[in-house]
């Protein structure tokens, strides 16, 4: 009976630990400007901690920020 309640508990904590998915998207970071202060700081820090993914994320928000949602203008 133990064994079946120390299983049950490391299961629960292991679904509760950090996702290797990040769960912010680009246009939640877009809506949040502190936010991405906070995960560009961090991925200048240590980024094989906070992961690439992230990075771009929060760098693309950046980007998208600053130029807003306008379309590429096409060149003749």
């Amino acid at each position: 009976m133990n064994k079946v309640m120390l299983l049950t508990l490391a299961a629960a904590l292991t679904a509760c630990g950090p996702s290797s998915q990040p769960s912010e998207t680009v246009d939640s970071l877009v809506a949040n400007p502190e936010r991405i202060k906070e995960i560009q700081r961090q991925c200048k820090e240590d980024r094989a901690k906070i992961g690439d993914e992230l990075c771009v994320r929060a760098a693309e928000a950046a980007k998208r920020r600053f130029f807003g949602d306008q379309p590429e203008k096409k060149s003749n």
